[in-house]
C-alpha cells in the first residue's frame, strides 16, 4: 500500500530543495546572476528561476493533480535532466503519517514554493539569509514545510541544512532552542524597513533587533532561540514566503499569523499578498501580548504604503 499522499510530497519535497540549493550555488559560483528588476526592491535573478523549474518541474511529474504555486509565477517548465528529483527521502518517509493527513486527496492541496526566499541577500552576498521555501497547505491551513539554507556548513563540511516540520508529526534538521529569558528580542526585515516598520517595533520596546533577510531566514531564529518575535508591520510579503515557515513554526509549538493575530489562509484562490503583515513567534502568550501593544495607527498606516 503507498505511503499518504502528505508524506510522499513531504519526502519527494525534501530531496528537491536539495537539489534547488545546489542549483543556487552553481549559479554564484558561475558568477552570472543575471538580474531581473520585478518591481521596486524586488529583485529576480537566475536563482530564482532555475531553482523554481527544478522544484515544480519535479512535483508536478510526480503529483500532477497538485495545485502548486511558485514565486516567478508560470516559467517554462522543460529542464535539464539532471534538475528533475524523482527520488523520495528515504529516512523521512519512514515516519508514520498524522491519522488527520491520512486522507488527503491531491485536490485538497496546494502547494507554495519559494524557490530563493532572501534575494536581494543573495544578490548581495549575504548568503546564510537565502533559504529554499516549500510550504504544503491543506484546505485553506499551512500544515506542513521544508526550509532549506544551501550555504549553511555542516560540521563535516556539507554545504546546505534541509529542515521540516509537519503539524501532527512534529519537526527536524536543527536543534531548537529557547530564547533568553531576561531579554525580548525581535527579528525583522534588513532591507524594506519604513517608518511604520520602525514604529512597531518601538512600541514593542526590544532589547535588541536582529535585522535579516527572508521569511524562512526569520523563522529559524526563532525555532534556534536567537529571538522572541518575528513582526514584520507591511504587506510586503507573499504566501509562498510564509506557508512554509508557518508549517514549520506550528510543529514546534509556535505561531505565525498576521498582526491582528488571524492566520492567513492558504487556498489557491487566496490573494497571495500577506495584507496585515506578520507576527510570529515560539509562544503563544508572547504572541498575544504583542498584539494587545500593537497600537492601532499601525494597522491604519500600513494599508496606505
Amino acid at each position: 500500500m503507498a505511503e499518504p499522499l502528505i508524506m510522499r510530497v513531504m519526502a519527494l519535497s525534501f530531496n528537491t530543495v536539495k537539489r534547488a540549493g545546489a542549483i543556487i550555488r552553481e549559479v554564484m559560483q558561475r558568477g552570472d546572476l543575471n538580474i531581473v528588476e520585478k518591481g521596486k526592491d524586488d529583485l529576480q535573478t537566475e536563482a530564482d528561476r532555475s531553482a523554481q523549474r527544478c522544484i515544480i518541474a519535479s512535483l508536478n511529474k510526480e503529483f500532477p493533480k497538485v495545485q502548486i504555486i511558485g514565486e516567478e509565477g508560470l516559467i517554462e517548465q522543460s529542464i535539464p535532466e539532471e534538475w528533475l528529483v524523482t527520488e523520495i527521502d528515504a529516512e523521512f518517509i519512514k515516519f508514520k503519517c498524522p491519522k488527520e493527513w491520512n486522507d488527503v486527496k491531491e485536490e485538497d492541496m496546494v502547494i507554495w514554493v519559494d524557490p530563493l526566499d532572501g534575494t536581494s541577500e543573495y544578490a548581495h552576498g549575504l548568503l546564510e539569509h537565502v533559504t529554499v521555501l516549500v510550504g504544503i497547505a491543506v484546505k485553506d491551513s499551512a500544515v506542513g514545510g521544508i526550509i532549506h539554507q544551501p550555504y549553511y556548513k555542516q560540521t563535516n563540511g556539507e554545504m546546505g541544512r534541509t529542515i521540516w516540520g509537519l503539524k501532527g508529526l512534529g519537526t527536524g534538521g536543527f536543534k531548537s532552542s529557547l530564547p533568553p529569558s531576561d531579554k525580548f528580542i525581535i527579528t525583522t526585515t534588513r532591507s524594506h524597513s519604513n517608518a511604520i516598520i520602525q514604529a512597531s517595533i518601538d512600541a514593542l520596546s526590544p532589547t535588541e533587533v536582529i535585522r535579516v533577510g527572508g521569511a524562512g531566514f526569520k523563522v529559524l531564529h526563532l525555532l534556534e532561540g536567537k529571538a522572541h518575535a518575528y513582526v514584520f508591520a507591511s504587506a510586503g510579503t507573499k504566501k509562498w514566503d510564509t506557508c512554509a515557515p508557518e508549517a514549520v513554526l506550528e510543529a514546534e509549538g509556535g505561531i505565525l499569523t498576521d498582526l491582528k493575530g488571524q492566520h492567513y489562509s492558504y487556498s489557491k484562490d487566496v490573494d497571495h499578498v500577506n495584507v496585515n503583515g506578520i507576527l510570529a513567534s515560539m509562544s503563544h502568550m508572547c504572541h498575544d501580548n504583542i498584539v494587545k501593544k500593537l497600537p492601532s495607527h499601525i494597522f491604519e498606516n500600513m494599508q496606505k504604503i
